[in-house]
């Protein structure tokens, strides 16, 4: 009996060592992310996995305001022509490299010159990086920009192992290694992304979750069906819909927060011989486009009242918001006027978008809106990161879009709508947006930054590159014992101070 009793004791005791199996944190995402490297990749529910593997320059609070991070502290020159950050002298990447300034330089550098990088156009006022000191970097721009620390608050300030970096090059995303609190253990597409706790992260103790998987469910229904079974402890951007059904489940509860960005259709203007169409020629055929649509009646079908309608890249709440652009009526008979001007009767045109059931059903909506004012609409579904590749190679005529957004207003813009954007899918190039744009990263009082945007508005409300529908509210679903979790306006998932209870 002594024998036995003893057994059973050493076996409950290394239970209680190993990880318990309540420690993996299982998160149901909205769609598959594309590249896991910062410098190439654009997907949302990207940045929800770098959240926990690839820590920041500077970062976001509740408020969307900016603080330290891998920075402790910064500051401008007196003529705005420099930024010097202090930075931790406690990291290391997961591969045990140091983080100090010369590898902050080296990330720099690379987001700026790696041919397949998508933060070219965040950085291009950044002149030089250089390493003033062992744990400082000096930043000499080209001009003023008051947008470049909001850019260091998401990809283009990720920091990367130089030395993992230099090894992999653009396949850098396949193993990456970044300093955040989890690193990488393996991906399969379409299934899952698997991170575990990183041991030698500077701020360890704010980490109880021992090991984090991400699945991604386009299918939104599905996605809240596995939390409602248990598979899942927690999912991003369920259904507005399904909100009430949540709120009377025992065991669940909700966390909201308004966002930072749009909901969208981008127009293929000059990318390829898709852009060859009415709809990509010819700017009064987009403005026919948009003024069919209803924008208060989709946020009203589709997200029960969630969202808010909106056409701009900011919504009518921020103070970036251009009150003499108002979202516009939807007006038919305009529509078929602006038509017959361009000497259009009736338009086909074919738009993408992903294959999850909101954005389904939103497109259909506006597919029946459109068709009343001359419009022959045929929707092609497809896989959320697909559909991003479609839009870089321009295989496509319209295709629907979000953006999360930035609490810099120039996240919103400038590099969707400059010449030389690195997301301008649609190839829209005007001069002087360019340089309204590129004027108002160079001002720093927000009224003279205002008034850019302003103007630039006017003109692209005219091209409609973009045609804005309006802006979302994150709706998260927890299981109860996912406690610690704070929704804030990127709709990131933090884990610092996330716990599971038994």
């Amino acid at each position: 009996m002594t024998r036995h009793l003893l057994t059973a004791t050493a076996l409950a005791a290394l239970l209680t060592a190993l990880p318990a199996a309540a420690q993996e944190l299982r998160i149901g995402l909205g769609d598959d992310a594309d590249i896991l490297d910062p410098a190439q990749s654009r997907t949302f529910v990207g940045r929800i996995v770098y959240a926990g593997l690839c820590d920041k320059l500077v970062d976001l609070d509740a408020d969307a305001q900016i603080i330290p991070m891998l920075a402790t502290d910064w500051s401008y020159s007196d003529d705005g022509l420099q930024l010097i950050m202090n930075l931790r002298d406690d990291v290391v990447f997961h591969d045990g490299t140091a983080f100090d300034a010369d590898a902050v330089v080296a990330n720099i550098t690379r987001s700026m010159t790696l041919p397949e990088s998508r933060r070219k156009s965040e950085l291009s006022s950044v002149a030089s990086v250089e390493a003033t000191g062992p744990l400082q970097v000096t930043f000499t721009l080209t001009a003023p920009d008051a947008s470049l620390i909001a850019q260091l608050s998401d990809r283009a300030g990720m920091m990367i192992s130089p030395t993992a970096a230099e090894a992999t090059g653009a396949d850098f995303g396949q193993n990456p290694v970044c300093s955040g609190p989890f690193k990488f253990v393996e991906r399969i597409q379409q299934d899952r992304i698997v991170l575990e706790k990183f041991e030698d992260y500077y701020d360890a103790d704010r980490i109880q979750i021992q090991r984090v998987t991400y699945r991604p469910i386009p299918d939104t229904t599905v996605r809240l069906a596995n939390l409602q079974s248990g598979e899942l402890d927690m999912v991003e951007r369920i259904a507005a819909t399904d909100v009430g059904t949540v709120s009377q489940s025992d065991g669940l509860s909700l966390q909201e927060v308004v966002g930072l960005g749009y909901m969208g259709i981008y127009a293929n203007i000059g990318n390829g011989d898709r852009a060859l169409t009415p709809m990509g020629e010819d700017a009064r055929v987009r403005q026919a486009f948009s003024l069919a649509i209803d924008r208060e009646a989709l946020n009203q079908v589709v997200f029960d009242g969630t969202s808010r309608a909106g056409n701009q890249p900011f919504p009518p709440t921020s103070q970036w918001y251009n009150q003499d652009l108002p979202v516009p009526a939807r007006d038919v008979e305009a529509a078929k006027a602006l038509l017959a001007e361009a000497g259009q009767d009736r338009v086909a045109v074919e738009i993408q978008h992903a294959n999850n059931p909101v954005v389904t059903q939103m497109m259909q909506v506006v597919q029946a809106m459109v068709a009343e004012a001359g419009f022959d609409v045929t929707l092609r579904a497809t896989e959320f990161a697909t559909l991003l590749s479609e839009q870089t190679a321009g295989n496509f005529q319209l295709s629907r879009s979000d953006w999360s957004g930035r609490p810099d207003p120039d996240g919103n813009l400038h590099q969707f709508v400059t010449c030389e954007g690195g997301i301008n899918d649609p190839k829209y190039c005007n001069p002087e947006v360019d340089r309204l744009l590129n004027e108002a990263r160079a001002v720093t009082d927000p009224a003279a930054r205002k008034e850019l945007y302003d103007q630039a508005g006017v003109i692209l409300n005219q091209d409609l590159p973009v045609i804005y529908l309006g802006h979302q509210t994150y709706i998260f679903a927890l299981d109860d014992k996912v406690q610690g979790f704070k929704a804030l306006p990127d709709g990131m998932i933090r884990l610092q101070d996330v716990t599971l209870a038994d």
